[in-house]
């Protein structure tokens, strides 16, 4: 049997989470006590985006995952080569989705 150590959690991670939620879009805002992260999905041609999932993290919290997300960009980019930003800094609305209707 193994042996449990001191301060080890236990995580689950139900099949529906499992399957993930995708998004292009990231909204922050804060307040004193805490910083609210809306994932937003953007479809082309379509004038109203969505929510499709908002994490609510403390202060402490959030600056733990900007330490955690620069680790892991370090480490990816050290195995898969440099990201490249986006032109110009930050995108501007709609993320290029301003092509050709589709039609049937």
């Amino acid at each position: 049997m193994q042996e449990k150590r001191p301060n080890e959690i236990n995580i689950e991670l139900p099949e529906e989470i499992a399957e993930g939620v995708y998004s292009n879009l990231a909204i922050i805002t804060h307040s004193h006590s805490e910083f609210v992260l809306d994932f937003v999905r953007i479809v082309p041609n379509i004038a109203q985006a969505k929510v499709k999932s908002r994490v609510i993290l403390t202060p402490q919290h959030a600056k733990r995952l900007i330490i955690a997300l620069r680790d892991n960009l370090r480490r990816y980019e050290e195995s898969f080569g440099t990201i490249q930003d986006i032109e110009g800094g930050a995108p501007s609305f709609p993320m290029g989705f301003n092509g050709p209707t589709g039609q049937a």
